[in-house]
């Protein structure tokens, strides 16, 4: 067997013997060797091995099969060669990927235009407009705001469930983690101590005499910024790109998704849905941790 299905619910529901078996079936009456089931998490996740079929083919027929029984509508599935699946390099977008919220569109509330910022943040995240102008179009609204807003949004930072294990786990078994953020260094690097993260890249807001200038300082870090980033820190710590992956739910996360060895577009917009190579629609950030084979008694955090 040199494949693997990973079948995983997310919190809110269960997987049963039942929807594992359909899955199964689907994957022998394409003409594939199917191994036996292993449950990585009774009732959550589920590794079914396989071989003579390619990935790509297992997880459409798994999706089709369980959509066709209806239980397919709240499954994750992520299929994928055995031998590198457990990555060595980890590169996470962070906000609506790492933590739950926009802090730009947070901080726009301080101006009393949050509703505006989140829109133009969503038609950049979606791919409709240029990410860099979406940016500075921002950050102009923010002119004014004194610095010590930034603390106060802050406060209203939330992990998205899953994060801390996620770091935890994949750092304890020798990984390295990284944050790449189109998002702003204030942030990244108070995210980067919280759980722990190796790096963090981000922009940099201007701030003069305490108050933010409505100016980001260039160069900005954008969608080709963070596919650098993938290759440099591969390069740098020697790990070959099959062993790495990214995650992301952005149109800007997009080409480092398509690069990574495995990349994950998490509970993302449409457009990086479609394109991306896997994808968790509805469980947490552990459904990276099954991906990668992880049991949930290994689980750090």
């Amino acid at each position: 067997m040199n494949a693997v299905a990973t079948l995983i619910a997310p919190r809110t529901a269960t997987l049963d013997e039942a929807a594992v078996q359909t899955a199964r079936a689907a994957l022998v009456g394409l003409g594939a060797d199917a191994g036996a089931p292993d449950w990585l998490a009774p009732g959550t996740a589920c590794d079914l091995p396989f071989g003579n079929l390619a990935p790509e083919q297992a997880e459409a027929a798994i999706r089709h099969a369980l959509t066709t029984n209806g239980t397919g509508a709240v499954l994750d599935i992520i299929a994928q060669p055995t031998a590198t699946r457990r990555k060595r390099l980890l590169v996470a977008d962070m906000e609506s990927t790492i933590i739950e919220q926009e802090m730009l569109d947070e901080l726009g509330d301080y101006v009393g235009l949050k509703d505006h910022i989140a829109a133009i943040t969503a038609r950049a995240m979606n791919g409709e407009i240029d990410f860099k102008e979406a940016v500075r179009e921002r950050v102009a609204l923010l002119k004014g705001l004194k610095e010590t807003v930034i603390d106060e949004v802050w406060q209203r930072a939330t992990l998205m469930p899953g994060a801390a294990q996620l770091i935890a786990t994949m750092r304890a078994n020798g990984a390295v983690c990284v944050l790449v953020s189109g998002g702003f260094r204030c942030f990244t690097g108070r995210v980067r101590s919280w759980i722990g993260f190796d790096d963090d890249r981000g922009n940099e807001l201007e701030v003069v005499d305490g108050v933010m200038t409505g100016k980001v300082i260039e160069p900005i870090l954008d969608k080709d910024s963070k596919l650098q980033a993938l290759m440099a820190y591969a390069g740098e710590h020697r790990v070959p790109v099959a062993e790495t992956m990214a995650v992301g739910d952005g149109a800007n996360d997009l080409p480092m998704l398509l690069a990574a060895g495995l990349g994950v577009a998490f509970h993302a917009k449409a457009v990086v849905a479609a394109e991306a190579r896997a994808r968790v629609d509805h469980g947490d950030l552990t459904a990276l941790l099954y991906a990668q084979g992880y049991r949930a008694a290994e689980f750090v955090g």
